[in-house]
Order: C-alpha cells, then structure tokens, then sequence
C-alpha cells in the first residue's frame, strides 16, 4: 500500500476518496445553488407576466412562493 510522506497512517486510496468526495459534495453545492437561482429566475419572471396581466390572485401566489424559496 503506498502513503504519503507528510501522512504516513493514511493510504493513498483513502485519500482519494476523500478527495473525490469533497468534490462530489463541492459539485453538490454547486448544483444546488444554480437550480435555486433558475427557480428564482423562472419565479420572477412569471410575478412579471402576472402583474402585467393584473391577476393578482397569481401575483399573491407567486409572492408567496418567493418567500417560501428565501
């Protein structure tokens, strides 16, 4: 089994795993956070078409969506 030099108790398998699941969870993050701001996008622009059409029964809704997502 090989190690590092600076970590001798630890396997350089292990430390790839490590590695490749900070980046698994970084990629996560990431994904979350894009699909948070298109949500936010396609939301604002829906409260926009609801407002010019003057439904403000949508418009009440799509408001309380927003607050929901915040």
């Amino acid at each position: 089994m090989l190690f590092l030099k600076d970590k001798p108790n630890k396997p350089l398998v292990f430390l790839g795993l490590f590695t490749m699941n900070q980046s698994r969870q970084e990629i996560l993050k990431e994904t979350a956070a894009t699909h948070r701001a298109s949500l936010q996008k396609h939301l604002q622009h829906r409260l926009e078409v609801a407002r010019a059409k003057g439904d403000e029964n949508l418009v009440r809704q799509l408001e309380a969506e927003s607050n929901y997502l915040s």
